[in-house]
């Protein structure tokens, strides 16, 4: 992983849960149950996608919405929250 292509900090996991009908993430301390825009933004969030090509994937998904800054701001939280590195 690189600086510039954020990842799940080990411990970790992004997971559908059928009981929720959502996308939650699991850490030992407990569980984050996310909203659509975040577990699509944190699937790309593999080590691999700058968060540029994070955005260029979402804008294909979302025609028509501004969410780069979205984009930004939620990869800063999850960082900041220990999430991402």
């Amino acid at each position: 992983m690189s600086a510039n292509a954020p990842c799940l900090q080990q411990g970790f996991r992004l997971q559908w849960e059928e009981v929720q009908q959502a996308y939650v993430l699991l850490y030992p301390e407990g569980m984050v149950r996310l909203n659509d825009g975040a577990a699509q933004i944190l699937k790309r969030c593999d080590g691999l996608r700058s968060p540029a090509q994070i955005i260029g994937e979402l804008e294909a998904l979302f025609v028509d919405q501004p969410i780069a800054a979205d984009v930004k701001t939620f990869i800063e939280h999850a960082t900041t929250r220990g999430w991402l590195g």
